[in-house]
């Protein structure tokens, strides 16, 4: 007959629950996170949206609204200046163009 089990027979068995816990912790979190990203964008997996602040988003909202408008008044000014560049060629205030020579 044999009697109860050693405890040196259960070494094998933590052992490896200790192994497979670890590496589970080792997968779901943040470095499991990161590896499981890199593959997925050298994939193409889909590109990961940035999180930014609330705050930091309504600023570039903002910058972006002023470049926006910027922009708006430079088409402007480019308008003014083309048409009064064809008002002057039409009076013949400017000699002839350049463009074929």
């Amino acid at each position: 007959m044999q009697g109860p089990p050693s405890p040196a027979e259960f070494v094998p068995i933590f052992g490896i629950l200790g192994m497979v816990f670890m590496t589970g912790m080792f997968l779901l979190g943040p470095v499991g996170r990161a590896i499981g990203d890199a593959i997925r964008n050298r994939l193409g997996g889909g590109a990961r949206q940035a999180s930014i602040p609330g705050d930091q988003l309504d600023e570039l909202h903002a910058r972006l609204d002023t470049i926006t408008q910027q922009l708006g008044e430079i088409a402007e000014r480019q308008d003014f200046a083309e048409r009064l560049l064809a008002q002057s060629r039409e009076r013949g205030a400017l000699g002839p163009s350049r463009e074929g020579h």
